[in-house]
C-alpha cells in the first residue's frame, strides 16, 4: 500500500521506518548528524522549509509538512483497508 506524506510525495507503506516530529532533529546531536550525512549523500527528497514531521524511508528521508498524527493517522487507515475482505467478484 502507499501513502501520501504531503509535498507531492508517495512512499511505498512498507518503506517506512520511522516518522518522527521535526523538532526532535534538533534536540538530539545523532540525529541532526544523520540528516547532515543524508543532506550530503544526497537522500533528502523534500525541502526543511515548513516541516512538520520527516519519514524515514529505507533508501530517502523525506521532510513532510504534514503533522505526525495526520501522517500516522494515514498510515492505519491503509492497515485498515488493508485488512478488509474483497468482495468484488461477488458484485458480477
Amino acid at each position: 500500500m502507499f501513502i501520501h506524506i504531503g509535498n507531492d510525495n508517495v512512499i511505498q507503506s512498507k518503506d517506512v521506518v520511522s516518522i518522527i516530529d521535526r523538532n526532535i532533529i534538533s534536540s538530539s546531536s545523532i540525529m541532526e548528524e544523520m540528516i547532515e550525512r543524508a543532506t550530503k549523500a544526497k537522500l533528502i527528497v523534500t525541502p526543511k522549509e515548513e516541516a512538520k514531521s520527516v519519514v524515514i524511508t529505507n533508501d530517502y528521508i523525506y521532510f513532510s509538512s504534514l503533522s505526525v498524527a495526520t501522517l500516522k493517522k494515514r498510515a492505519s487507515m491503509i492497515s485498515t483497508i488493508s485488512k478488509l475482505d474483497d468482495y468484488t467478484d461477488e458484485l458480477e
